[in-house]
């Protein structure tokens, strides 16, 4: 095992050892920052609560090119894991541990990087990907700062993801009226037959659409997540509670199909409203996400990391597109195992990050 490797297990085990579940979000300033400020040797750290276990670290040394993003905090673990997901496990080939692979494996070896080198280095360490809430991202981009492009640390098989699908989700109420279910019914009467019809028009809109693509990517994802609502089988429900999301693609128009699925029948909800988004990466209509997409390629093919296929998931990557960095998603692992029992990364795409980004580091690209 190489010494950047090892150094970089050591790293994790301690990071993997600190509770960053979220939720609960209960994170703060303490604990794993405490481990962080120790190992970062030589750089101006500034640490940033902005409440409900949102928490930034910036850490800069010299005068960096490029900013690394890792977010710290974790989904919660499962009832399936077979050991203490705190306690990392390594392996012949792997590693163990509840965020070895999202992304906590990325964070080790950037600082197993910063002690194994003097060059120039920025890192922004976040703790709320996980919640869908932005406040640490959102926060830190209140401050013009001069990157040449913006690093986020995601599994992507140690490839650079130069696009991904934005993601909203939304919630809505139907309004009916209450009745004895054996008389006759109008189409507006039930708020559950209303949520039923909406569905399968939502399904059909979506259907439509499967031809349409961007950088790889085909078609609009979208989820019907819970319908609540109504009393019992021989009452007419007064009221019904959707909860559906759609991931579209970079070169589609979210408020437009937001408006689109408000409007797919009479009558519309009388709630509706989104509780997340997320834009695509790049941000941008489609001529400015291509622009940035090829620009991003070009910092990526400089930098020696080799382009991979656009990605279904989401990553805060596009905040910063949205806020005009230059941006891609590049990390250890496979988004596979990611959120699952007994998450793990292959030690040799950890020793690959490690090795690339001394590289990019160490000689100043």
């Amino acid at each position: 095992m190489d010494k950047l490797l090892d150094d970089t297990l050591t790293h994790l085990r301690a990071l993997v050892g600190f509770d960053t579940r979220n939720p609960p979000r209960e994170i703060g300033t303490d604990g794993i920052f405490d481990y962080l400020r120790a190992n970062l040797p030589g750089f101006d750290v500034q640490v940033t609560d902005f409440g409900a276990g949102a928490v930034n670290l910036y850490a800069v040394r010299g005068t960096p090119k490029y900013l690394f993003n890792v977010h710290l905090d974790t989904v919660p673990d499962s009832p399936h894991w077979t050991a203490s997901p705190h306690e990392l496990r390594v392996t012949e080939d792997r590693a163990i541990g509840l965020g070895a692979c999202d992304i906590k494996g990325a964070a080790a070896a950037l600082v197993a990087v910063a002690n194994a080198t003097q060059g120039d280095m920025a890192l922004l360490l976040s703790t709320d990907e996980e919640a869908n809430d932005a406040r640490c991202i959102d926060g830190f981009l209140k401050t013009p700062r001069d990157y040449e492009a913006v690093i986020v640390a995601e599994p992507t098989q140690g490839e650079a993801v130069l696009a991904h699908r934005g993601i909203l989700s939304v919630q809505m109420r139907f309004q009916g009226r209450a009745g004895h279910a054996s008389g006759d019914q109008k189409p507006s009467d039930s708020a559950l037959h209303q949520a039923t019809r909406w569905g399968a028009a939502a399904l059909d809109h979506v259907q439509a659409l499967s031809h349409e693509r961007f950088g790889g990517l085909t078609g609009l994802r979208f989820n019907i997540g819970k319908i609540e609502g109504g009393i019992k089988a021989n009452v007419i429900a007064p009221t019904a509670d959707v909860r559906f999301g759609f991931r579209p693609l970079p070169s589609m128009d979210a408020d437009a199909l937001l408006e689109t699925f408000r409007t797919l029948v009479d009558p519309a909800p009388v709630e509706y409203g989104e509780t997340f988004r997320g834009d695509s990466l790049p941000a941008g209509d489609v001529a400015t996400a291509e622009t940035r997409r090829l620009a991003a390629r070009d910092v990526a093919d400089e930098l020696g990391i080799p382009v991979g296929n656009a990605v279904d998931f989401w990553t805060e990557a596009a905040l910063f597109s949205k806020a005009g960095y230059t941006t891609f998603v590049y990390g250890p692992g496979d988004i596979a195992q990611a959120h699952t029992a007994d998450e793990w990364v292959l030690l040799e795409q950890l020793a690959a990050y490690a090795r690339t980004i001394h590289r990019i580091v160490d000689s100043g690209i």
